[in-house]
């Protein structure tokens, strides 16, 4: 085996491409130290186009030159590690596309052949293996049915295409001993074989379960396509269909999902208006908490169904927190308004951080003036719906909180404190910077302050309790966030699942603390994105990524007293960014991927639908939706043009909500942009 020395390990990717061998492989059964080590070393972001290279370690397919794709690094790994590639070996690849793979193989074995047919495509590989200092692999222009009789025979062969059967010619090509891996089947739906040559005439054949791989075309495979057709597939297209090298779950075939469209048709719910949703969502007015999700974070027919249903909820039975994805701080305004209580004299304007459109919109308002109406009739002050937000990132306004109050109580502790924090001071405007500084010196800078102002504000919690028992709630979650904000900006920078399991972590952790502060009658309605409340456990967040969420949390704390619901659309506008920080833009939703839960529900030709997915479901029906699906995910960023890699996941809707609320066609929320300084124009906000 040739040793390269060309990739840069300490580049800007290195560490995402130590947690795809952790997460995406050696999570998943890849053992082969070879093997890892190889895909640990070879830079996969210098195989695919430049604007597609932050993805370039997502356990995705990417679209890469001539309309084809660059397999999925699991996939990749799979079906290295069953060919079982040793230093020495002579090794052909059928189908070298973007060049990873022959280049990952060159790092295991002594010679590496990968014949390409698309003239483009060996010419980028080419490029791109002398560059990086490949000198053991060769792309050759060829029909990859056919082989490379000239330099048999192989120990082992991989061909990265589905064909029809398994060429003659690959399989006489063999060592003996040797290994030919090759998906086998109709174009859409394929087994992964293993066929081992156990002498002159002789061959073991092994399945390995199904995959979906782009057609393998030559003479020993199917027909030439449309030359125009390909030569037309814009570079950065999207794969259609199946893309190249997924892997398939068990059942994922078009007559399974065709069959799922009939069976949600049969068992939806339809509404009318939100009226009827609310009462088909009063079967579960009887829990403690009702989760509310939400498919984009610009959505109006979101936001407006979740404020009837948390005004039904509020107004005829009991519940008396909403919890919202929100800074707290900020969030505190609004629960003034709806409670007639005092406004808080910080923040002097609410959510004008980006993303402002998430909460100071014409939805939102209207729901805080009616929550306000509901708690108006309510006469113990102690069942008054209030207004919070679960989320972490209000670092600088959370200190101006906890400074603010104990300048009242505590004008000792107020300077003590200031001391403390004023480590944090010079990040409080970018705390992002925070953490890239502490990862710099390689040690948490603030984390002993910060905590240390936490514990004193507990310390003291019965002396402060007897002055003001809601202002120090507040305090104590303000300091709380700090803390939690300080681990949160340097965790951001390992780039794993750490920063997103503290965040949710912490917002379930303030769910629970407020659940506690109301009393043993509290009931709470939590709005957040699918992501966060749906069960983490039953997406590829959990599965693949190892993240969890408050979902999650919530159903191993409260059981089936916690109602987890989603949302979906088909098509319509969005209010979203194109980039962190980036203008508000109303934008076009792109009709769901036939492959999708949205593609299923569009399906059933039902314009807007109530699926109960949970227990209260019958159990056949459950069992044919925790088939795994591709499921949806717009933030507050939107990018149509990479939809498939950077919006959709994995899910088993069944087992991840308990119900699925479904609008065929949506609307973007009514917001306009906001000045990010003075005090509000009207109270609680100006619109």
């Amino acid at each position: 085996m040739t040793v390269q020395r060309a990739e840069v390990l300490d580049s800007a990717y290195a560490h995402e491409r130590a947690v795809m061998i952790s997460r995406h492989l050696r999570a998943r059964g890849i053992e082969d130290p070879l093997l890892l080590a190889a895909m640990g070393a070879v830079p996969r972001e210098a195989f695919v186009p430049e604007h597609l290279q932050e993805f370039s370690y997502e356990d995705s397919a990417l679209p890469i030159e001539a309309g084809q794709t660059i397999s999925q690094p699991y996939i990749v790994a799979r079906m290295l590690e069953l060919a079982e590639i040793k230093p020495g070996d002579k090794v052909l690849e059928v189908g070298a596309g973007s060049g990873y793979a022959a280049a990952v193989m060159s790092r295991m074995a002594n010679r590496v052949f990968a014949i390409e047919r698309h003239e483009e495509l060996a010419m980028f590989s080419r490029s791109r293996l002398k560059r990086l200092g490949y000198a053991n692999a060769e792309i050759i222009i060829a029909d990859g049915t056919k082989g490379l009789t000239e330099e048999a025979p192989f120990q082992a062969i991989i061909v990265s295409a589905g064909g029809p059967h398994v060429p003659e010619a690959l399989k006489q090509q063999l060592a003996i001993g040797g290994r030919l891996i090759i998906p086998v089947g109709e174009f859409g739906y394929q087994t992964l074989m293993r066929v081992r040559r156990t002498g002159k005439d002789t061959f073991k054949e092994e399945d390995f379960g199904a995959v979906a791989f782009v057609p393998l075309i030559g003479e020993q495979g199917w027909a030439e396509p449309e030359r125009e057709r390909v030569k037309e597939a814009p570079v950065d297209a999207e794969p259609t269909g199946f893309a190249a090298g997924l892997l398939l779950p068990a059942k994922r075939a078009l007559t399974i999902q065709n069959r799922l469209s009939r069976l949600m048709a049969e068992t939806a719910e339809p509404f009318g208006d939100l009226h009827e949703l609310c009462g088909l969502v009063e079967r579960f007015s009887d829990r403690k908490v009702v989760m509310l999700g939400e498919a984009t974070h610009g959505t109006a027919e979101f936001y407006q169904a979740r404020a009837r249903i948390t005004e039904m909820l509020v107004d005829r039975h009991g519940f008396n927190i909403v919890a919202v994805e929100a800074d707290w701080p900020d969030a505190a305004v609004y629960d003034a308004y709806v409670r007639g209580l005092p406004r808080p004299v910080l923040p002097q304007s609410v959510f004008t951080r980006f993303p402002t459109w998430m909460w100071r919109n014409g939805q939102v308002a209207d729901f805080l003036d009616r929550l306000k109406e509901i708690n108006a009739t309510i006469a113990d002050p102690d069942r008054k719906a209030g207004f919070y937000g679960l989320d972490i990132y209000s670092l600088g306004a959370s200190i101006e909180a906890v400074l603010h109050y104990l300048d009242k109580v505590d004008p000792h502790a107020a300077r003590v404190a200031r001391e403390r924090y004023g480590c944090l001071v010079p990040w409080r405007a970018e705390p992002a910077r925070y953490g890239r500084m502490a990862l710099s010196r390689g040690y948490a800078v603030c984390e002993k302050p910060v905590a240390d102002a936490l514990t004193d504000l507990l310390r003291k919690r019965l002396d402060y309790l007897t002055k003001d028992g809601e202002a120090f709630f507040d305090a104590e979650q303000n300091a709380r966030i700090v803390a939690g904000a300080e681990q949160y900006y340097r965790a951001i920078y390992y780039g794993d699942a750490a920063s997103w399991n503290l965040r949710d972590q912490h917002m379930f952790d303030t769910l629970d603390r407020l659940l506690a502060e109301h009393g043993p009658e509290a009931k709470a309605v939590v709005w957040a994105h699918n992501s966060h409340i749906g069960n983490a456990a039953f997406t590829e967040m959990g599965q693949v990524r190892g993240e969890h969420n408050i979902g999650q949390l919530a159903r191993q704390r409260f059981g089936e007293d916690a109602a987890l619901i989603g949302f979906g659309t088909d098509r319509g506008t969005v209010a979203a960014a194109s980039d962190w920080d980036g203008d508000m833009e109303i934008k076009r939703v792109r009709p769901a991927r036939d492959d999708s839960y949205e593609g299923r529900s569009r399906d059933t030709g039902i314009a807007a639908f109530l699926l109960e997915t949970g227990p209260g479901q019958r159990e056949t029906v459950r069992s044919e939706l925790a088939e795994p699906l591709l499921e949806r995910a717009i933030g507050i960023i939107y990018r149509p043009e990479t939809e498939l890699l950077s919006h959709y996941f994995q899910a088993e809707l069944s087992r991840q909500f308990d119900a699925w609320i479904w609008f065929a066609e949506t609307q973007a929320v009514a917001a306009r942009p906001v000045h990010a300084h003075g005090p509000d124009e009207t109270y609680p906000f100006g619109l």
